[in-house]
């Protein structure tokens, strides 16, 4: 359709570094520069500052596990914990200022439910709140130590000393990295997931306000307006039969009227053809209501999970309808085909373009849609077009199983589709 969005096995868009390996300062040398003052007032102040976290996590320790044999014991140590997350925030924001280390805010703890003791306990079991803890233990030696150090080095080294910085600050920075980066993959995929709950609940709540809306603007009203009509009409039926048969006519008018509504309304919360044909039928269908032509192919051996398959057909449908409303173009393609554990779904149009993720509500909700499920938007769009939109969702099997490679970092078959 247009040409590849990238190179073959080129994934779509670019994957960022690992946090905190991209951040290493210039190397070393007999000079004074702007990293080996930000590293020598990182050195002397961590005596201070580790001083006071030692402080702190010994007092807690040492409360908290104390009094463990009563009621009180737990939750001081649940609290305390807590407190240690925002010791080690406050050390990645001074590791960040001084040291150039960028690593990521691990994920806040998950919000448990059934009262106090479930929360307590997600508290007390807290990776992050250890290894802050740890942190904080090991640091006072260490924060001795590099003060020590750079302070007699400023009188005695001076030569030397940004060597001597160098190789202390990178001990630091690797501390930081180690204790005090998210541990793996999963903390960052659990907010996500918590980023990606909150879409979906917006979403929906959005769509059932839609539908009362809906209901009550149309169906509804138009069959308020028939009962009233049909009232009149008894009313007429006696005394004046030909204004009764009008009215009944203008009655059976409305019924089909709010029947019409009702199927548009029901078209929109998921389609019969949908379920029963599939998505070619379906999207064949929408194609149909486009204001230009549309040529629909899809190329799929197997339907994907109804849910996985709603989506995709919704997408397609709000495509379309911007293509009507904004686009002026002459013709549009759709095309859906699946590769490698993912859905990929691509809409084409040589209106005037200019389309973009910042352009409104409309293309942006899309991708945010996507997102909350582990897929991907893509939209290439000159001014002057034309216009690609290419979305990307991870493939289900109707029995619910989720496809080899579905789960896997998100990247297009860039067969240039046409």
């Amino acid at each position: 359709m247009t040409e590849p969005l990238s190179p073959p096995g080129t994934p779509m868009t670019a994957v960022p570094a690992p946090s905190g390996h991209g951040d290493r300062p210039p190397p070393a040398r007999f000079a004074y520069d702007t990293h080996t003052w930000k590293e020598i007032a990182h050195l002397l102040a961590n005596l201070p500052v580790s001083l006071i976290g030692f402080v702190y996590v010994v007092t807690m320790l040492s409360t908290g596990v104390g009094m463990t044999v009563t009621m009180v014991g737990l939750p001081l140590l649940g609290a305390g914990l807590m407190g240690a997350r925002l010791l080690g925030r406050m050390e990645r924001a001074r590791a960040r200022k001084l040291l150039g280390v960028r690593v990521e805010e691990p994920s806040r703890l998950p919000r448990g439910s059934g009262g106090f003791w479930p929360r307590l306990w997600m508290s007390l079991k807290d990776p992050v709140g250890w290894r802050t803890v740890l942190y904080g233990l090991i640091r006072l030696p260490w924060g001795i130590l590099t003060f020590v150090v750079t302070l007699t080095g400023l009188f005695v080294l001076w030569p030397v000393l940004p060597f001597v910085t160098r190789g202390l600050a990178n001990a630091d920075r690797a501390m930081v990295r180690g204790l005090l980066s998210p541990s793996d993959e999963l903390e960052r995929r659990i907010a996500e997931l918590e980023s990606d709950r909150g879409v979906v609940v917006d979403t929906a709540a959005a769509d059932l306000r839609r539908i009362e809306r809906d209901l009550h603007d149309g169906a509804q009203a138009r069959l308020v307006n028939l009962a009233m009509g049909l009232g009149l009409a008894k009313e007429k039926l006696l005394e004046d039969p030909d204004a009764a048969a009008t009215m009944v006519e203008e009655a059976h008018g409305e019924v089909k009227l709010a029947l019409r509504e009702l199927r548009d309304l029901a078209r929109g919360i998921h389609p019969a053809v949908l379920t029963d044909r599939g998505l070619d039928a379906a999207l064949s269908s929408v194609a149909s209501r486009c204001t230009v032509p549309v040529r629909v192919t899809v190329d799929l051996d197997e339907r994907p999970a109804a849910a996985i398959e709603g989506i995709a057909y919704f997408t397609v449908s709000e495509l379309l309808q911007n293509i009507s409303k904004h686009s002026g173009a002459r013709s549009a393609t759709v095309e859906v085909w699946r590769s490698e554990g993912r859905l990929f779904l691509q809409v084409w149009d040589d209106g005037r373009g200019g389309a973009s993720l910042d352009g409104g509500t409309g293309i942006r909700g899309l991708a945010d849609r996507l997102g909350a499920v582990d897929g991907l938007l893509v939209v290439k769009s000159p001014e002057g077009g034309p216009t690609t939109v290419t979305a990307e969702l991870p493939w289900r099997d109707r029995s619910g199983a989720l496809a080899e490679g579905a789960g896997t970092a998100k990247g297009a078959d860039a067969r240039g589709r046409r």
